[in-house]
């Protein structure tokens, strides 16, 4: 069984991914960053923490072969697909505040992840205490050898996507980034698609009762 969600441009979501599946997430348009948080399903104290993914895996993206890691040293998911090449793990979300201190005041209105993260987390009990730096699927910080990031322009190319096959229940929260300040969406935010699949053996049973 297939379930896909097209989340309009600059607009925040959230689904659950039980343990067996795998969500594919798919820049449609090319250079679109793609915020994202996973929380344990049943215990939403046990989330995605980034120390412990780039501990765990030993680089400072993650990329096909990596896990997910959470806050408690458990794998939340493992990334089974990738064309874009890497995903950044440090940068964390914007914010209006981080939008007024980088870019100037007069961008302090301009709608940011963070308030996509706290209108998201809002439907499931929980506040801005429980944003955590997040994953940034298919933004492009390059990080220099003295440890200086930057965020340049976006190599991901249309239809370019990233699959993850979950270790646990995770209730998967994205901000379909709005930023329009840096390159990271091209100046130019667009949509994207999410699309979530059963476990194979599960989806082999459903076709084998279908043939008979």
């Amino acid at each position: 069984m297939e379930t896909i969600h097209d989340i309009p441009a600059e607009r925040p979501w959230s689904g659950i991914v039980r343990k067996g599946e795998s969500i594919r997430i798919i820049d449609s348009y090319g250079q679109q960053a793609i915020d994202t948080i996973f929380y344990n399903a049943h215990d939403f104290t046990e989330r995605y923490s980034n120390q412990d993914t780039m501990r765990h895996n030993g680089v400072a993206y993650i990329s096909t072969g990596a896990a997910v890691v959470s806050n408690l040293g458990r794998a939340m998911l493992r990334v089974t697909a990738d064309t874009s090449g890497r995903h950044d793990t440090s940068a964390g979300c914007c914010s209006c505040e981080s939008n007024t201190v980088r870019f100037g005041h007069d961008t302090r209105y301009l709608h940011a992840c963070r308030e996509n993260f706290i209108l998201e987390l809002a439907r499931h009990g929980m506040d801005k205490r429980d944003i955590v730096p997040n994953i940034n699927f298919f933004m492009n910080v390059p990080i220099s050898p003295n440890g200086a990031m930057t965020i340049d322009d976006g190599i991901s190319s249309p239809g370019d996507h990233v699959e993850m096959v979950a270790e646990m229940d995770v209730l998967c929260v994205i901000s379909n980034c709005p930023q329009i300040n840096n390159p990271c969406n091209g100046f130019d935010p667009s949509p994207i698609r999410v699309v979530i699949t059963g476990p194979e053996g599960a989806m082999a049973e459903e076709q084998g009762a279908r043939d008979v």
